[in-house]
């Protein structure tokens, strides 16, 4: 007769194994991260903690549209997030604010906003006059949907693919930062399993 094992040694076997499975789809799978200021306002709110699909570009390309986390090009020790607006070739060129694509206007998302009433000239600003510029081989143009209030490609250029670390997919956690963190005031449950795009 087979003698069974201690409870307290299944319970730790089961608990190392999970262990385990959870550092390996948070190393290769799915990242976490924190919205840490108002340039995706409209989508993305500073507080918001979303899920990262690392594996989303491993079998497709990125699309116009995805919102996705990179690693900043002028400073590897920082993370991005923002939307892809222009993919590989494209023509862009922002006109008064409004974003042209390969010659066409290019729809705002949604969940895009104006929050300066004022446009500015080129000479001044790239934020409201800009290009055109193509887009290089294996980089993406990307922009806040916070447009007035965004440092993104039009300030400093395209990212790279290979500084993609995933497709922004849910919203898992949401605190406004307005409130100290043992108020429940700051809790904003609403935002909570939501879909980011």
């Amino acid at each position: 007769m087979k003698k069974e094992k201690p409870i307290w040694l299944q319970y730790s076997k089961t608990a190392i194994i999970a262990m385990i499975v959870a550092i390996a789809l948070r190393l290769f799978v799915v990242g976490s991260y924190r919205i840490c200021s108002g340039s995706m306002e409209g989508s993305l709110l500073t507080g918001d903690c979303v899920f990262v699909n690392k594996l989303a570009y491993h079998a497709t390309t990125p699309e116009r549209g995805d919102i996705i986390v990179f690693v900043y090009p002028m400073d590897s020790s920082m993370d991005f997030i923002k939307r892809i607006i222009g993919l590989p070739g494209d023509t862009l060129s922002v006109v008064n604010k409004v974003v042209f694509c390969n010659g066409n206007v290019l729809p705002d998302p949604p969940t895009a906003q104006h929050v300066d009433s004022r446009t500015f000239p080129a000479e001044q600003s790239e934020r409201d006059n800009f290009g055109p510029v193509v887009v290089p081989p294996n980089t993406y143009f990307v922009m806040g949907d916070n447009r007035d209030d965004s440092r993104d490609s039009r300030f400093w250029g395209c990212v790279p693919q290979a500084n993609i670390k995933g497709k922004a997919v849910a919203i898992y956690w949401s605190w406004n930062a307005k409130y100290p963190w043992y108020n429940p005031m700051g809790f904003r449950p609403a935002r909570m399993i939501v879909a980011a795009k």
